[in-house]
């Protein structure tokens, strides 16, 4: 076995892998970009070297650099994590010819599964069903075109190279392949730096089912089950779960053989996963290979007992697989989701981790993460803040587990995810297994509500914590004046012939709310929109908020940064302003008229010029953001004033993008 690895990856997974290899008596050596210096990996690793700025091109994605710090660290062995360099077939050789033992597949099974295209051929002569579809080298866009119109409409186009939902395109008609196939061809061209994609026939309702396979050196191969992973958003997973919900005995064992067989085909060695589309009729297809290990993993290991990266470390080391097939059983289910940084129209969010409480870990609850509060979520790496995963004996309880933790997580700073992922969860649907890869987009309305207005819990929970806070402060400075108990230090909202009272006023959105305070022995009546109510609160040490709502008792948790409250209750999340006309005033027109960024980044394409009229929805520029594109359309008739940018330039986030003058009438 190896006594030192050196990990080509950073977040959850680099974490991951050096705890499993700390358990084993294995020491650990990181890589770092600049941004990462004080990230959590580097601080777990027994030591960690620089290699670049901090976008991956320039650290992350230098594989010199990678085995550079191997070799000058003493270690023995690379483990890539995934994404970045893990399916990269030029890197694993590299590491091969500088005498490290890359621990992934053998460099011409990389290569093999590499390329969707390739990969469906030897698929196809392994046996292997496939989705009918176009996968030749001709690029030409009259022979894509026409193979989509043979196929048959809907089709989706697919990055050669590369997964995560990059470089993919729904195509409905045969007027929207064009510009399908052009935003497909950039994003594949800037995520793998290879512009081609394949067509294939677009299944409606389908699921999507993935086989976690795992062989040595030896000839013994095996597979862990399957894992469903049908609910996604942008093509990429945001719950997975293991076993397969409905999963027959008789299509789990033809699913399973068809993935070892797949493996075998390719000369595999260590973990990959074959994913396949399950149709409503029972018959499934081959999709890919994944020559790596998967984000969601994780279930699989809590269903078999297994840890899969022991298995690769083992496998990697030359040591036969653990268990054979028939030592391998299904024990309770498992369910993860991924808890992002993103907005409720699933854009990225960026920003400093000013709070963050996970929930309690142990045998039902896990949680995979690689950030801890303070920390900061930027533009160069994928936004994922953890992997949430739960267990119980059966789907039902796991579900369970699921609300009841999701419920527990709080995240101030960055928008995440949580809200949405309580709603899936609790969703009748999820609940009743009606899974397919269109299941976001058909609950949408019941996962992504309209924003609501604050309710009167949460207005009286912020009024509290304000309340608190003044009366904090008023007893500090007290303390430290010459005279504590001069009638100027006391904050009880006292006025002369009128009630003791405060004036708060809030802003909700762009709603102004005034809550008035009228102080009553050792609490408050609230005026609020719904009406008085009568309440009192303490601090736990922990910084909770122990509230007393009109005799009704509860804990919350209120984050204020500024005067910015975030009022965490319930495993719901609202964000409040305390009113400032002065900022108000000046910040009233400061956007008019303009476009903003969503977020940082990059303009790959500019539809118009100035002086164009265009109509709703029309696209106006695009603007390219962690690796995925994100068109920016007109918001309603009107005419372009300006673009204050050309393809190539960076743009920050909220910079103005387009001067836009709305049609009258």
């Amino acid at each position: 076995m190896f006594t030192k690895i050196l990990i080509a990856n950073r977040g959850e997974i680099a974490c991951r892998v050096i705890r499993t290899c700390r358990r084993l008596g294995i020491r650990t050596v990181a890589v770092h970009s600049e941004a990462d210096a004080g990230a959590l990996h580097v601080a777990l690793a027994d030591e960690a070297h620089l290699i670049g700025p901090a976008p991956a091109a320039e650290s992350y994605l230098k594989g010199e650099r990678i085995i550079a710090a191997a070799l000058a660290s003493g270690a023995q062995a690379v483990h890539p994590g995934y994404g970045f360099l893990s399916e990269n077939a030029g890197f694993a050789k590299a590491c091969a010819e500088a005498g490290l033992v890359f621990i992934g597949p053998p460099v011409k099974a990389i290569e093999a599964m590499g390329s969707k295209s390739a990969a469906k051929a030897i698929m196809e002569g392994a046996d292997v069903p496939l989705v009918p579809g176009y996968h030749g080298d001709d690029q030409d866009i009259e022979t894509l075109s026409r193979a989509a119109v043979d196929m048959g409409f809907p089709v989706l186009i697919k990055a050669v190279m590369g997964g995560g939902g990059k470089g993919m395109r729904v195509v409905e008609s045969a007027g929207e392949i064009a510009e399908a196939l052009a935003g497909a061809q950039r994003e594949a061209q800037s995520s793998f730096g290879d512009p081609r994609v394949l067509i294939e026939r677009y299944l409606r309702k389908p699921r999507h089912v993935e086989i976690q396979v795992f062989a040595d050196g030896h000839g013994n191969a095996v597979h862990l089950f399957e894992r469903d992973c049908s609910i996604q958003r942008r093509h990429q997973k945001v719950i997975e779960e293991a076993p397969a919900p409905g999963m027959t005995r008789d299509l789990r064992q033809r699913m399973g053989d068809a993935a070892v067989a797949a493996a075998q085909a390719i000369g595999y060695q260590g973990a990959g996963t074959v994913e396949f589309l399950l149709d409503t009729d029972g018959q499934f297809y081959f999709m890919e290979m994944n020559t790596r290990l998967q984000v969601e993993h994780p279930v699989t290991e809590m269903i078999t007992g297994q840890d899969l990266v022991e298995w690769q470390l083992l496998v990697a080391a030359g040591r036969p697989l653990p268990k054979g097939q028939d030592d391998l059983r299904v024990n309770g289910h498992a369910i993860e989701v991924r808890v992002y940084a993103e907005t409720a129209d699933f854009m990225p969010s960026t920003g400093r981790l000013r709070h963050l409480r996970a929930p309690a870990e142990g045998p039902h609850v896990r949680i995979d993460t690689g950030v801890r509060g303070g920390d900061e979520v930027t533009v160069h790496y994928d936004p994922m803040i953890a992997k949430l995963i739960v267990w119980d004996a059966d789907r039902d309880a796991a579900i369970r587990r699921l609300r009841a933790a999701l419920g527990d997580y709080q995240i101030v700073g960055p928008t995440a995810n949580l809200a949405f992922l309580g709603a899936l969860a609790a969703h009748p649907a999820f609940a009743a297994a009606e899974l397919d890869t269109g299941f976001i987009e058909r609950h949408r309305a019941d996962l992504v509500p309209a924003a609501a207005p604050a309710t009167d819990r949460v207005l009286a929970l912020a009024a509290l914590q304000v309340l608190m806070a003044r009366a904090a402060e008023a007893a500090a400075a007290a303390s430290l004046s010459g005279d504590p108990h001069s009638p100027w230090n006391d904050c009880a909202g006292w006025r002369m012939n009128d009630d003791n009272h405060q004036n708060i006023r809030f802003i909700d959105g762009e709603t102004e709310v005034p809550v008035t305070a009228h102080y009553r022995g050792d609490g408050f009546v609230l005026d609020l929109p719904g009406g008085s109510l009568a309440v009192r609160g303490e601090l736990t040490a922990e910084g909770d908020l122990i509230a007393d709502l009109g005799g009704r008792r509860l804990k919350a948790t209120v984050i204020r940064h500024g005067d910015d409250l975030t009022i965490l209750d319930d495993g719901r999340s609202h964000r409040l302003t305390l009113f400032d006309p002065a900022a108000r005033a000046a910040g009233q027109d400061a956007h008019g008229g303009n476009l903003t960024a969503p977020m940082p980044g990059k303009i790959v394409a500019v539809h118009v010029a100035a002086g164009d009229q265009v109509a709703a929805g029309d696209p106006l520029l695009v603007l390219e953001a962690m690796k995925m594109e994100h068109t920016i359309a007109a918001p309603a008739a009107g005419t372009v004033s300006a673009i204050h940018y050309a393809v190539g330039e960076q743009v920050d986030d909220g910079a103005d993008l387009v001067a836009f003058q709305v049609e009258e009438g």
